[in-house]
């Protein structure tokens, strides 16, 4: 680059936050250069394009984004109706990532970041040196791109947790691939739906992502070519008020409407319950069938597949060589673990965060979007594009844009996250009332202790 070629902001992922930041970037008069790996805008979100989000047209559409997609012809959707991940995909971030045109470079995945000629050791002059982006492209080749700053919205995809109580694989778990999705299937694949019909299957979690499978797998059971379909909730906690989230008290009307399709799954008798369970071990029996052993010895009657929605890890391995302040616990940014950590923040609102909460002790380098949350769960798209809108600010210099709030973020609905689920007596409220409050009717399966609590 010359001085009449200033150095570009280099964004990892063209997902929604990524494709925002360029939006922004652009709108403050600033080059960015965003650096997908998958070979479509949105990759990641193609990969779950059968699910639908649970939250609008309306709040998932960056502010800058439209503006920059106006001119081109492009009509919003119906701000009130709920997308797909395929409708968001096709819909919005492709036609985005063409107006953004060659600013957006498919099939390269980033390997490394550093300062150039100075590794993360090193003080000397260390904020003036630009960064030094390595890459790898589709065809094999190695690159070295350099930036004035970096902003990585790559997300958590590509690592999901494991079904292993303690955060590493359960024993058994690796040899057990085969019978194991860490994703939500898309039960109307005719090849995906006869996996599943007919067959007993554990889910293992307790967020969104379960709730949308234990929904998918009733209806499955309800239909004429899904007899004798089962569900198993595999919950490392136990049962209270909160475990099916907000509800028709949730602002999010569709998240709400999740929870109480899992209720309605349980209920029904298209699913049992097992809770406090947290897994030590996938084995099999006699006939091949996954058993699973949970940390206290109880065994689970086998099932024949297991989906593991257990939250996804931000991959921080390309980021080595940089001075990031994270959380030990959460993996987020030191400044912005204490709004989302799950372990305080069992019940209400994430406060809207900008570029304060989330630099680090490297200049210029962000963690943005879903893996700013490192390990946190509920992240909303809206926090994302509020993020990347105040960086972008601050990149250009206006700093008191920066640190202005834009967003009011809807109630969470939720007493979400992992909870203090060590400590149920902590959680709960002495008139049966508020956020843990338990619901009218349950039915619990086999396996289940005698009492269950924790938000």
């Amino acid at each position: 680059m010359t001085e009449q070629q200033p150095l570009p902001v280099v964004v990892i992922g063209a997902g929604p936050a990524g494709l925002a930041a360029a939006a922004h970037l652009l709108e403050r008069g600033l080059e960015p250069l965003v650096l997908e790996a998958g070979d479509a805008a949105g990759a990641a979100v193609r990969q779950w394009s059968h699910v639908r989000l649970f939250s609008p047209w309306g709040e998932v559409v960056d502010p800058a984004a439209e503006k920059l997609l106006a001119p081109t012809g492009w009509v919003k959707p119906d701000a009130a109706t709920y997308p797909t991940g395929g409708d968001w995909a096709e819909q919005y971030l492709q036609p985005l990532a063409d107006v953004l045109g060659d600013k957006v470079r498919l099939g390269t995945r980033v390997t490394g970041v550093s300062r150039s000629g100075r590794d993360r050791i090193v003080d000397a002059d260390r904020d003036a040196q630009p960064f030094v982006v390595h890459v790898s492209t589709a065809d094999g080749g190695e690159e070295r791109v350099f930036a004035r700053a970096v902003i990585d919205a790559s997300g958590t995809w590509t690592i999901p947790s494991p079904a292993g109580g303690s955060g590493l694989p359960a024993l058994g778990e690796k040899a057990a691939a085969e019978r194991i999705t860490y994703r939500v299937p898309d039960l109307k694949d005719p090849a995906v739906r006869a996996r599943y019909a007919g067959k007993r299957t554990a889910v293992i979690g307790s967020g969104a992502s379960a709730f949308t499978a234990l929904a998918y797998l009733s209806d499955l059971a309800k239909s004429d070519d899904g007899t004798g379909t089962h569900g198993v909730w595999i919950l490392r906690r136990g049962i209270s008020g909160s475990t099916f989230g907000g509800g028709e008290a949730d602002q999010l009307p569709a998240r709400g409407a999740l929870g109480l399709a899992a209720k309605a799954a349980v209920d029904g008798g298209y699913a049992d319950a097992v809770t406090g369970f947290r897994t030590d071990a996938i084995e099999r029996d006699s006939d091949g069938h996954l058993v699973l052993v949970g940390e206290d010895g109880r065994r689970l009657d086998p099932v024949d597949e297991a989906i593991v929605l257990t939250g996804f890890r931000p991959d921080l391995t390309f980021l080595d060589e940089l001075r990031l302040g994270l959380d030990e616990r959460l993996q987020a940014p030191v400044e912005l673990a204490p709004l989302i950590d799950p372990n305080q923040h069992s019940c209400g609102t994430v406060y809207p965060h900008g570029v304060n909460e989330l630099s680090h002790p490297e200049k210029d380098v962000y963690l943005v979007g879903m893996k700013s949350y490192g390990r946190a769960p509920t992240f909303l798209a809206m926090t994302g594009y509020e993020q990347v809108r105040s960086i972008a600010a601050s990149l250009a210099g206006d700093q008191e844009a920066a640190e202005r709030v834009e967003l009011t973020l809807p109630e969470t609905g939720v007493c979400g996250g992992a909870g203090l689920f060590d400590e149920p007596e902590t959680a709960q409220s002495d008139d049966g009332g508020g956020c843990c409050a338990a619901p009218a009717t349950l039915q619990i399966g086999v396996g289940a202790p005698a009492t269950s609590g924790g938000c």
